[in-house]
């Protein structure tokens, strides 16, 4: 008779009943299985899509995805591995260092030695600092990997010249509404029941996710736990349940850039509202409204100038009120700043004056103003000319004396045109009349 095996001591996690394999979270569950299964895409991935293209031929090029969070670049890079029979690596540029890479690359030698291609997907590939994105330049050249990183970041700003020229560069897109409805109905069929929400909860949540698929689905888990038995939730209840999920903006990153820019854009072409839509939605992402309120005195001397002198005042005005006020009441005067913007008057001309009259300073070197408008302090000046003929223009008929005031080596320049737009066709009438009066009185060369 065989001894009595003593009985065995269960460990921590069949004590706490994690002995079984834990439950994967929804958006692992629904994670697509093949490339048609991909929602949001249709660009890359429909019939004519550039994937689809590339897959037709099975021969795949290095690629760069870019595009927010939660729009299927991992799952598209996975996916593409098995469709062209390659072996799947991934490495994160948050994790991984130089032996990281070293190790990775050594990998795929051997696999490919063995007749075996190599997929090598990088994740937050715009992390990794330059010299290290250089050393993806031989294994990409040679065949030892088909690299597919993933960025998050605009690759001409982040990423190295040379990597780019050796990569395409493919955009995924937020998600639109259609596409996350088409995840929330898969969501249901493989739960077997439906979102407890009432039509507008549903087109709240829509809203919530923000472009992200992943997001979109962690939310409907979130939903499913909190709902009793047969309770629907009405929009105001969702949002109490979930707390609102923050909007998705990087203050540093592209969601900055492309959110002032169309904000700046829409108060040149003078349109209040979307000035106030953007605005508003920087404001409501935690943008700091002291960067706003310099931004808008930007607006002021680029987009408006003479035409309206009275917009640089009130710029001015929103940031001093701002300073004064605070948050969130001196946001108000920075809206007002911005409105007023949108509806003056615009002009560029001095914006295009001061570039011109820069580039010609910059070109023309350093020429002596004529010897008229020169101090002459001392006897050897004097004996040399300066200050000689000059006529003082408030003794002059119309305190304007019409004298030439360029460099002689120059010649008489025009950079100032003023538009007949806003306070600058009175500018523009002043220097036509001062043009009359030069030209009479032969100061004109």
């Amino acid at each position: 008779m065989s001894p009595k095996r003593p009985q065995e001591t269960p460990t921590l996690f069949a004590a706490a009943g994690l002995d079984h394999e834990a439950p994967h979270p929804l958006p692992d569950r629904l994670r697509p299985r093949a490339l048609s299964e991909v929602v949001g895409q249709d660009h890359i991935l429909g019939p004519d899509g550039a994937l689809t293209r590339m897959l037709e031929t099975r021969t795949l090029g290095s690629l760069v995805f870019w595009g927010p969070p939660g729009t299927g670049k991992t799952t598209v890079a996975r996916l593409l591995a098995d469709a062209t029979d390659l072996h799947f690596e991934q490495i994160s540029a948050v994790f991984s260092g130089v032996a990281d890479l070293k190790k990775a690359f050594d990998a795929a030698r051997a696999r490919r030695e063995m007749g075996k291609g190599t997929l090598l997907f990088v994740d937050e590939v715009h992390r990794f600092n330059r010299a290290q994105q250089d050393s993806f330049l031989p294994v990409m050249e040679d065949g030892t990997v088909v690299m597919v990183g993933a960025t998050t970041e605009n690759p001409s700003f982040e990423l190295n010249a040379a990597l780019l020229s050796r990569a395409r560069v493919l955009v995924f897109r937020s998600l639109d509404a259609a596409a996350i409805e088409k995840l929330f109905a898969h969501a249901e069929a493989v739960e077997g029941r439906k979102l407890p929400l009432d039509a507008e909860a549903r087109a709240v949540l829509v809203r919530m996710a923000d472009g992200d698929g992943r997001a979109s689905l962690t939310l409907a888990e979130e939903v499913w736990r909190s709902a009793r038995a047969d309770e629907i939730f009405n929009a105001a209840q969702l949002q109490d349940i979930l707390q609102r999920r923050a909007p998705i903006y990087d203050k540093s990153a592209d969601g900055h850039y492309n959110l002032i820019s169309a904000l700046h854009k829409s108060v040149r072409g003078s349109d209040p509202d979307a000035a106030l839509y953007y605005l508003a939605r920087m404001l409501d992402a935690g943008e700091d409204p002291l960067f706003l309120a310099r931004r808008v005195v930007r607006m002021a001397v680029e987009d408006i100038g003479l035409a309206d002198p009275q917009a640089l005042v009130i710029a001015n005005a929103a940031k001093d009120a701002f300073d004064f006020l605070g948050h969130p009441e001196g946001e108000l005067a920075i809206a007002q700043a911005v409105v007023y913007l949108a509806t003056a008057p615009k002009s560029n001309a001095v914006y295009t004056a001061f570039g011109t009259a820069m580039q010609v300073a910059k070109q023309a070197g350093s020429l002596l103003p004529p010897k008229h408008i020169l101090n002459s302090p001392t006897k050897l000046m004097k004996s040399e000319g300066y200050g000689a003929a000059y006529e003082y223009d408030h003794d002059a008929p119309d305190a304007f004396s019409g004298q030439d005031y360029f460099p002689e080596a120059l010649g008489r320049q025009t950079f100032y045109d003023p538009p007949e737009r806003g306070f600058e066709r009175e500018i523009r009438k002043r220097l036509d009349y001062w043009a009359k009066l030069r030209k009479e009185r032969g100061g004109s060369r």
